[in-house]
């Protein structure tokens, strides 16, 4: 068979299931070969990095990667920010490029770039396929690699010559393996730190929200009553109607969670990533004891000095931890002191309640938007938020029930990731409701995919916050200087663009009719706009009362 034959049979023998992209002269004898495929579906894209954002929200959602597709030049260019996007935020993704023929790769020819150098820095691995011979080794080495803890991207670079070679050889079975788990002697001395406290805190991170992990991390709740504070990525991890969740930690400035992991003497980080939520910002001066559980040992950092490090599949690993209790004759919640934790998540919950029956008529508090969003979505759906002030609204005013619930950016933070993300998540779980909150800035930067949501009749709702500005850089801009450079900009006729790609299109004037709009946009079949005008006024508001909290330890 041909090359591009036997890297989609190679594709087809790992279980991907969509491949999303933009393909050019370069990748024609992979389409043709993909075209033969009865397993593979491919989804035309608008523009490539919306194929690397669709592909991302694929594997974070079902923990095995898909593929997002460019040419060579600048097609391959256009997907670099997606990918980047899915590998810090530990999505599985196969990266696939075309390139040109070896016989002009060593001289100054047309759309010619070095695309494996280019993804290095931003995907696990990065390869060229030299030989056809080789496509099975490199296929099952990417797909192992960006599915293994920590989950990322991988590239797999096929230059036109080589995908018409003709190779004899067939794809590789793959074969998985069981994670390498804790020792035992590890988990004991984590035990006892944790017996010895007097008042533990768990802060608990993106690997938290692995199925197996969750479901053992509440257990650790319900017997030790420890609390939990969660990043923005880890929502969900808990149930946030559990009297142990802490909600989320991260705004980079003081807030209540910030005063429960300050009164803590002891931080459980579970899952953890660094690149969320910094430690400096909750450890300034290095002195919190910390007992690390991970996939991974901790990253070097001295503001993260970890007392204890349990390394190993994290889910075996809070399994051992469930069991050491169980065994421990006497043990009791009541030994702890989490008053300051039920103090900080009473807080917390007023806070969440206080605009829950806001009647402002012209522009709509975010505290309003996402009570209401809340109340009408199930806890089985799904929120995906772009990048904008709205995701510090979100990340502190909207909680989960189930992980993998509210889909937010965290590592890169790249915008213009909802839209193309919603398109994904709603081919993964077709019968849940898929609503995306956008700024207008974000929702604009991959406007272009909402022909690809019509096409597919995507059953999506997308809102877009408008207040015609950067918000969020004029927000730290403000916060930082007392005053913004000018951020505003203009925006479209959002009814007639919705009327234009054929979606429903819905404009809320008032706190009264937000919920009401909502249900009927997320009932409507197809994809949706609801538009909805923000008051931002909110946002300094916000950070002076942040500045103001004072923690009572």
């Amino acid at each position: 068979m041909k090359a591009s034959d036997l890297l989609v049979k190679c594709l087809e023998e790992e279980g991907v299931e969509y491949i999303f992209g933009v393909p050019g002269e370069e990748n024609a004898d992979f389409m043709m070969s993909l075209e033969a495929s009865d397993k593979i579906r491919f989804i035309l894209t608008r523009h490539e990095q919306g194929a690397a954002f669709m592909a991302e929200i694929y594997g974070r959602l079902t923990g095995n990667p898909a593929g997002c597709l460019g040419t060579l030049g600048p097609g391959a260019t256009n997907l670099i920010t997606g990918v980047a996007d899915a590998n810090m935020d530990c999505a599985p993704m196969l990266v696939l490029t075309g390139q040109g023929a070896a016989t002009r790769l060593h001289k100054e020819s047309h759309q010619i770039m070095d695309v494996v150098a280019m993804f290095e820095p931003v995907t696990k691995w990065a390869t060229s396929i030299q030989h056809a011979d080789n496509i099975p080794e490199i296929v099952r080495k990417a797909v192992r690699l960006a599915r293994s803890e920590k989950p990322g991207a991988c590239l797999i670079e096929l230059s036109e010559d080589i995908a018409e070679h003709e190779t004899e050889n067939k794809p590789m079975k793959p074969v998985r393996f069981r994670r390498p788990v804790p020792d035992s002697k590890v988990i004991e001395r984590a035990f006892e730190m944790i017996k010895q406290a007097k008042s533990p805190i768990i802060i608990a991170g993106n690997g938290c929200i692995r199925k197996r992990a969750s479901a053992q991390l509440r257990k650790l709740c319900e017997k030790t009553g420890i609390g939990v504070v969660s990043t923005f990525m880890a929502k969900g991890c808990v149930d946030m109607d559990a009297p142990y969740s802490l909600y989320t930690i991260g705004l980079q400035a003081r807030d209540y969670a910030d005063c429960a992991v300050a009164a803590a003497d002891l931080v459980i980080a579970i899952g953890y990533d660094m690149v969320e939520y910094h430690p400096s910002l909750w450890n300034p001066n290095g002195d919190e004891k910390i007992v690390h559980i991970d996939f991974l040992p901790a990253e070097i950092d001295a503001c993260y000095h970890p007392d204890i490090e349990v390394v190993g599949d994290l889910a075996h690993a809070l399994w051992m931890l469930n069991e050491c209790v169980d065994a421990e004759e006497g043990f009791s919640p009541e030994t702890f002191d989490f008053s300051q934790q039920q103090q900080m998540r009473a807080s917390m919950t007023g806070d969440l309640e206080a605009h829950k029956d806001d009647k402002e008529e012209t522009v709509v508090r975010p505290q309003k938007v996402l009570w209401d969003v809340r109340e009408v979505m199930g806890a089985e759906d799904i929120l995906l938020s772009d990048v904008g002030a709205h995701k510090m609204w979100i990340a502190r005013h909207y909680h989960c029930h189930e992980p993998n619930t509210c889909l937010i950016p965290n590592g890169f933070c790249s915008m213009g990731f909802a839209l193309p993300g919603a398109i994904a998540a709603d081919l993964v779980f077709p019968d849940r409701n898929i609503l995306a909150i956008s700024g207008d800035a974000g929702f604009m930067m991959n406007v272009q995919e909402m022909e690809t949501a019509r096409r597919l009749n995507s059953n999506i709702t997308v809102m877009v916050w408008e207040d015609k500005a950067y918000g969020l850089i004029a927000w730290k801009q403000e916060s930082q200087f007392g005053k913004h450079t000018d951020l505003s900009f203009g925006n479209p006729d959002w009814m007639q663009l919705a009327d234009a790609f054929g979606w429903g299109g819905h404009k809320v004037v008032n706190s009264d009719g937000l919920r009401a709009t909502l249900e009927i946009a997320l009932a409507e079949a197809g994809p949706s706009l609801l538009v909805v005008p923000i008051d931002y006024r909110e946002n300094m508001k916000l950070t002076n009362r942040l500045g103001g909290i004072a923690c009572s330890i």
